[in-house]
């Protein structure tokens, strides 16, 4: 009777394990695979820049880019660049991304959303670093009116702070109110906008090559997608699926 007992034990935990290793084994497929095709694809061309071009035309083109900009500079534009830096700086990003995940699980009541904003804004940060530190390129020769490191040009990290933040945060506001097209629109013009005006700053302040915000908008925008689709599209269309055969079922038992 025990060794029943038992054996019928062992294929319940087989059971009930089953479908926790769909689970990881989905989000592996869906999530991870791609972020780290990404992080390779990152790290390559971080180090073709720094290893194999370093003396191209590309990359002098990259500088002749700054020196032009930096020629071009005046005071109003350092002023309002300080500030659309700021927009991304580490500690604001932390701060906002708090703040917004948070109000997303008050608003929602679930954690969907802030599951997908924290996720994003880490994911494109681990990238980021990951580059940073086995594709040490260095900053572009002109005056720079930040303090930074001088060999963490390439990604902007910056840039893709901002493009996870403020175009995710964006993204997450329009699934919420897909029927108004003027909000639609207001949410993309702040959360774009942000993050076209962080990417600019950047290379108008000398911290970043033009192919360094470039990549920077690359890898925040493919992470916002990957993650979007895994944990903020994917549930929303499973769940539109499933209500007309919820219907039925009612209708069948009425």
């Amino acid at each position: 009777m025990d060794a029943v007992r038992n054996r019928g034990t062992a294929r319940s935990a087989r059971s009930s394990s089953a479908p926790a290793r769909g689970v990881a084994a989905e989000a592996a497929r869906r999530v991870l695979l791609p972020l780290a095709l990404m992080a390779l694809v990152t790290l390559g061309l971080g180090l073709l820049l720094t290893k194999v071009l370093e003396h191209s035309t590309l990359v002098a083109q990259d500088e002749a880019v700054s020196r032009e900009i930096a020629q071009e500079r005046t005071p109003f534009w350092n002023e309002v660049t300080h500030y659309g830096s700021m927009l991304s700086d580490t500690p604001v990003i932390i701060v906002v991304t708090t703040i917004m995940a948070i109000l997303f699980r008050v608003v929602y009541r679930r954690w969907r959303e802030s599951v997908f904003l924290v996720a994003v804004v880490c994911a494109q940060s681990a990238i980021f670093l990951l580059a940073t530190v086995f594709a040490q390129r260095a900053r572009p020769h002109v005056p720079h009116l930040d303090p930074a490191p001088p060999t963490s040009s390439y990604p902007s990290g910056h840039t893709s702070a901002a493009v996870a933040f403020y175009c995710g945060t964006a993204l997450v506001l329009t699934l919420h109110t897909h029927r108004h097209a003027i909000l639609n629109a207001l949410w993309w013009l702040l959360g774009a906008g942000a993050a076209l005006a962080v990417g600019l700053s950047r290379l108008y302040r000398g911290m970043h090559h033009l192919t360094d915000v470039s990549w920077g908008y690359v890898l925040g925008i493919f992470c916002v997608v990957v993650l979007a689709q895994a944990l903020l599209l994917r549930p929303i269309t499973a769940s539109r699926r499933a209500a007309p055969k919820r219907a039925v079922r009612g209708a069948a038992l009425t």
